[in-house]
């Protein structure tokens, strides 16, 4: 098999993730056009022309939409050729409640119509219009109303392919043609010398074979089919914050309706065309719709939000205004058809496979043809001459023929790449019974050969349920597990202390108490955000509301990259303040001052900062992550300056604790016995990831921990000596992970996998060759970028994957050299025989083999 293996390295050689076109194109034209099926072998396979029309018509639509974003007024009368169309109100509209055509609402927000907005009152005007307001949303009771007038927030979709469909693509088959002809003159030529029934008997056996052929071909990709369209569905899903009946709910964007109140925040995918009620330092990439890379920053100013567009940084609310077709994001998608998802290495060798072998069984099917004939024409010549020929010599002539194609037919495993697309769309269904949805069919196969995996800390090794366990306040430490928190605090600072600690807290926080349904309250935000805030809640009777009285002025939210989140607040005496909270080291090295137990601000000693390093340092040992809260008052701002960098005083230190989650540790080591290695790439404070690593089993004794800062310093040389020993990277930024994952890639020639949930991870989940989302941290961004999304955010999951891609990939191969081993043999034995008897007699076992 060294040559097989040899031209298949030559032709069919394909990287499992971002093949070039170059390469893509190299295999096709290697298959040529010996196929019997072109319909069938590439259905499953990219449609590169098709791609290559919808990227040459996604750009015009682009340009067409960045004239209209930003030569406005002369981009809308080229694109319109007209006046100012006048709107008309239905009766539909009317009867409604609504004061507002649903085409003239389109209209204002993707032609960004300042004029026309404000003739319609601004945000306000618009809000009253369509029975919406901004701290209640809309009522679930008019729904149905709102989707019949403005219509629902759903593209338009090819129709699904019919079961006769596929019925006709097997009759494609160009072998099964020739068959069918066979058959015609068999039973004609049978009718005419045998007379009937008998005459009919080869004939009706030939169609029998081929109707059974196709139809089993046609029910296995009809299944198929529905199989793929069913993950599909679950790709599509995503779901968003609203605010409805004055309530805040998650709802899956397909029941998004105009009126809608939308919460946006860091890597999110706006899901509909709306406007900008109020937020703090909105940033979108409308590079989607208008190829432009500058992010778009929005304010009240600049109010109009494009669906298909990203949130790169900030947070704000909005108020949705078109859905569905009627966006200009569902325009661009309703004119682009399918190019096709790539395919698959495996694919594309079967491809190989099944051409080879092809042209073997052509080669033994004109071999087997010319020896029953040369036969034929010695017995008929020894026995009757060949001067006389009758019906019956036609008839054999037929069947011969009619033979040699049917070797062809069951030699050549035509059908192998689908039946191999097939099982892995089996392994996709079920992994998302196993909390993971594969969103690429290559993941299934390259998961099972990974030799590296680079995981999160928090929520993948961890249950991402956090707690207060410990706080540092004053120079005091204190455990704060129990129920007698305040008095514990009480006991060693003031409530002047206790006012800017409770201020920091409330203020600068992503996280917020939201009304449910049922009336009870409950804080949403990240799992620290949530920690930190209801332990400022556990407080809060303790402290005089008047002392946190402030007016946010200016949010900064969290960046992975600073590592901080900082929040600008107005007090009552006319001063500012800004509060600043972040990685423990990176906060107290912006501090020369620290908060004492009476509440005021004194200065920092270096013996201080170094009694503050060692209760950072001790907390983490404890496997505590650490967060530092601090504050700096200034007597102005600029709108357009970041928060300081220096002068602030420090408040207190939080010890967050989040357990290892149950089964971590013999994944690990599950993983560790099947040759994988398992490294922890993580934010936090390096004593925090080791004593995690550790209880995890992936800290050994002779690996090496790191921190990004270090690592990112080093040369290639020292990179090349270092990378194998490391287990453990700490206060790394995502170009870290990034940097990292392209080493082992290109250094190593590893296959790495690795997670990642924030919108900065793109690029490593991008660059490895299996990239793993969280499915509940990660941001829309960040699962557009991956290979499999983790529905759980669970590490015990991604192993689960990884087994499932192994054992696929292992009896996949193992089918397909059994498979090929049978069809070799029987060609073979067809070959003798009919050299032999005159007859092919495996052809009816390998028909039946085949389907």
């Amino acid at each position: 098999m060294d040559w097989l293996e040899k031209s298949l390295r030559e032709d069919f050689d394909l990287p499992a993730k971002n093949p070039s076109e170059e390469a893509q194109r190299r295999w096709r034209s290697a298959v040529g056009a010996l196929v019997k099926n072109r319909r069938r072998r590439f259905r499953m396979v990219a449609d590169l022309d098709s791609r290559s029309q919808n990227e040459a018509h996604r750009r015009s639509i682009q340009e067409k939409i960045w004239l209209a974003l930003n030569v406005q007024k002369a981009a809308i009368t080229f694109i319109d050729g007209a006046k100012h169309k006048e709107y008309r109100l239905t009766d539909d509209i009317i009867k409604a409640g609504f004061s507002i055509n649903p085409d003239e609402l389109a209209s204002i927000t993707s032609k960004h119509d300042d004029k026309a907005l404000r003739m319609h009152g601004g945000i306000d005007g618009i809000s009253k219009k369509i029975r919406s307001t901004f701290d209640g949303g809309v009522s679930a009771s008019d729904l149905d109303t709102r989707q019949n007038i403005y219509g629902v927030n759903r593209y338009a979709e090819k129709p699904s392919r019919s079961f006769w469909m596929f019925v006709w693509d097997a009759l494609q088959d160009m072998t099964l043609i020739i068959l069918m002809v066979c058959a015609l003159i068999s039973a004609v030529v049978g009718l005419a010398s045998e007379g009937f029934p008998k005459g009919m008997y080869d004939g009706l056996g030939i169609i029998l074979s081929i109707l059974l052929v196709v139809m089993v071909t046609a029910i296995s990709d009809y299944r198929q089919s529905l199989q793929f369209k069913e993950l599909d569905n679950e790709k599509k899903k995503i779901f968003i914050h609203v605010t409805r009946d004055g309530s805040r709910q998650k709802i899956s964007i397909y029941d998004l309706v105009v009126g809608d109140i939308v919460h946006l925040s860091i890597g999110d995918k706006v899901p509909a065309d709306g406007l900008y009620i109020h937020g703090y330092s909105l940033l979108i990439d409308e590079s989607s719709l208008s190829g432009e890379s500058d992010p778009v920053y929005i304010s009240q100013d600049k109010p109009f939000i494009l669906a298909g567009t990203k949130v790169q940084d900030g947070s704000a609310k909005m108020m949705v205004t078109v859905v569905g077709m009627r966006t200009e994001w569902g325009r661009l998608m309703s004119t682009l058809s399918e190019g096709g998802e790539d395919e698959t290495p495996l694919q594309v060798k079967l491809n190989g496979v099944a051409t080879i072998i092809g042209k073997i069984g052509l080669v033994f099917a004109t071999l087997t043809f010319v020896v029953l004939m040369v036969r034929f024409l010695i017995e008929k010549g020894l026995t009757v001459g060949l001067s006389k020929w009758y019906s019956t010599d036609a008839l054999t002539i037929v069947n011969y023929f009619a033979t040699a194609v049917t070797i062809i037919v069951v030699a050549v495993p035509e059908g192998l790449p689908l039946a191999v697309t097939l099982s892995l769309a089996f392994a996709m269904k079920k992994l998302m019974n196993d909390k993971a949805l594969v969103r690429h069919l290559s993941a299934c196969e390259t998961m099972g050969s990974a030799g590296t995996i680079c995981t999160d800390k928090t929520g993948t090794l961890t249950t991402n349920h956090m707690v207060v366990d410990k706080i540092w306040i004053a120079e005091v430490s204190k455990s704060v597990t129990g129920n007698n928190t305040l008095e514990a605090l009480n006991s060693v600072i003031s409530p002047t202390t206790l006012g800017p600690f409770l201020q920091g807290i409330f203020e600068n926080t992503s996280a917020e108490v939201v009304k449910e349904k049922d009336g009870t309250q409950n804080v949403l935000g990240t799992p620290t955000e949530r920690a930190i805030f209801e332990f400022g809640l556990k407080l809060e009777g303790g402290c005089n509301a008047e002392d946190r009285a402030c007016t946010k002025v200016k949010v900064e939210p969290f960046n992975s990259v600073k590592k901080k989140m900082a929040v600008l607040v107005s007090l009552p005496n006319g001063t500012y303040r800004w509060f600043s909270k972040g990685a423990s080291e990176i906060i107290v090295q912006m501090c020369n001052m620290m908060v004492d137990a009476d509440g005021n601000s004194v200065p920092l000693s270096e013996a201080q900062r170094k009694n503050i390093l060692d209760t950072i340092n001790s907390f983490a040992s404890d496997a505590l992550r650490t967060l530092c809260l601090a504050y700096k008052d200034v007597d102005d701002f600029d709108d357009d300056s970041e928060s300081p960098p220096s002068g602030f005083t420090l408040i207190s230190i939080f010890g967050i604790k989040d357990p290892v989650r149950p089964g971590v540790k013999d994944a690990v080591k599950a993983c560790m016995s099947a040759g994988i290695i398992v490294r922890m790439v993580t934010g936090d404070n390096i004593n925090t990831a080791k004593a995690i690593a550790k209880e995890c089993g992936i800290l050994t004794d002779d690996g090496i921990a790191i921190e990004g800062p270090d690592f990112r310093n080093k040369s290639p040389e020292e990179m090349r000596d270092l990378i194998p020993k490391i287990q453990v990277m700490a206060r790394s930024l995502p170009l870290d992970k990034h940097t990292l994952v392209t080493n082992l890639r290109g250094m190593f020639h590893e296959v790495v996998a690795v997670t990642g949930d924030g919108t900065n991870d793109a690029p490593a989940l991008h660059e490895a060759d299996i990239g793993l989302a969280m499915g509940i941290a990660g941001t829309e961004v960040a699962k557009e970028s991956a290979d499999v999304i983790v529905l759980d955010d669970n590490f015990t999951t991604i192993i689960n994957v990884a087994r499932w891609g192994r054992a696929v990939y292992i009896n996949i191969q193992k089918f397909v050299q059994f498979q090929l081993t049978v069809n070799i043999v029987a060609l073979v034995i067809n070959f003798i025989s009919a050299c032999i008897t005159g007859s092919a007699p495996l052809t009816a076992v390998q028909l039946l083999w085949s389907i």
